[in-house]
């Protein structure tokens, strides 16, 4: 694998690990959109993503 230039390294730092590669967070690691996140931020909340246990609304309105 190349080596990263010392400009890329910097603009990634948060995103590094301790191996110098790019690691992103748990939650987001299996995700599809491209707003990626650190795996050294605490995620909140993410507006993109759907648990499996998150009940739709039309589910809730018809008893299911």
């Amino acid at each position: 694998m190349p080596r990263m230039s010392k400009k890329r390294r910097l603009e990634w730092s948060f995103f590094l690990n301790h191996r110098n590669r790019i690691t992103y967070n748990d939650l987001c690691r299996g995700c599809t959109h491209g707003c990626k996140q650190s795996f050294r931020a605490i995620i909140v909340l993410c507006p993109r993503y759907f648990s499996k246990r998150w009940k739709h609304r039309e589910d809730i309105a018809n008893g299911r």
